[in-house]
This record gives C-alpha cells, sequence and structure tokens, in this order.
C-alpha cells in the first residue's frame, strides 16, 4: 500500500509546493537561460522509466544546441563550450528543477534511480538484473549522492 498510495501521495504534495515555491526563481532561471544563449529555455528527453517504458524527461537546458542530444554526458566533453551560467546551473543542479513537473505527473517520484537514456542499453541491461527497472525513477537517490555520472555502470 505505500508504494502504490502514500509514496505518491508524497510525491504530489512534496512537487506541488516545491512547484509553487519555486516558481519566481524557476522565471528567472528561465529568463537567464533565454538570454544566455539561444535555442529553448527546456530540454527535452525520451528517457527510461518504469517497466522500462518511456517518458519525456524535462530540464533546463545548460548545453548549447549543437551537442547531440541522446549522448550521456560523460561520453564528450562540452566543457569549453559551455557558458558560465551553463556550467553554474549543471554544477548546481537548478537544470534538474522542472523534473518536478515530471515527479507531478506521475512519471519520476521523488527517491528512486535516475532514469536511464533510451540508448543506455548496457545500464537497463544492469539495473534489470536488480529490479530497478521496475521502479519509478526519481530525482534524487543513491547514485547522486554517489558521484551521479561518474560512477561505473557496473
Amino acid at each position: 500500500m505505500y508504494k502504490h498510495f502514500f509514496k505518491r501521495l508524497i510525491d504530489i504534495v512534496l512537487s506541488g509546493l516545491a512547484i509553487a515555491f519555486l516558481a519566481l526563481p524557476m522565471l528567472v532561471v528561465a529568463i537567464i537561460i533565454k538570454i544566455d544563449s539561444p535555442g529553448p529555455i527546456l530540454f527535452k528527453q525520451k528517457r527510461v522509466g518504469v517497466h522500462k517504458n518511456l517518458f519525456t524527461i524535462l530540464k533546463f537546458r545548460s548545453m548549447p544546441t549543437t551537442v547531440p542530444k541522446d549522448m550521456p554526458t560523460h561520453m564528450f566533453d562540452a566543457k569549453d563550450c559551455l557558458s558560465k551560467w551553463q556550467r553554474f546551473i549543471r554544477k548546481s543542479s537548478i537544470d534538474e528543477l522542472p523534473q518536478l513537473f515530471n515527479i507531478f505527473a506521475g512519471s519520476m517520484s521523488i527517491v528512486g534511480p535516475r532514469p536511464a537514456l533510451w540508448n543506455q542499453d548496457d545500464l537497463i541491461a544492469e539495473r534489470e538484473k536488480y529490479g530497478a527497472n521496475d521502479i519509478k525513477p526519481g530525482l534524487t537517490g543513491w547514485a547522486q549522492i554517489n558521484g551521479r555520472d561518474e560512477l561505473e555502470i557496473s
């Protein structure tokens, strides 16, 4: 019952409160992104959700539009082409704030495994071994506090 009702209720309440509380700061971030570089404010990407169903993750765009969209960040070095603002929002994880809308809508949870890219077959297969594909992906979880992109898949 916890997984199906209370966890979802907590996700709705906390993400709703966070969206309301952070609405003005998110608006400021959106304006700065628009001023800082050409392109859309939000970055949308297909990710693997619960039971390996694909969903669209939302992030503030923190990369130039010339960077490949479906390549994991650990596979290229974009630091040279990032503005100071883009480096700041990536390092501070401000780019993750729009995922509160994914949580509110139900495609993500506050705590869970980070959603894999649709083309990270090795990571998806490794998660299948441990049942991680049967859990809603989260905004935060074990990987976020233990190294994020620097962690090896296996």
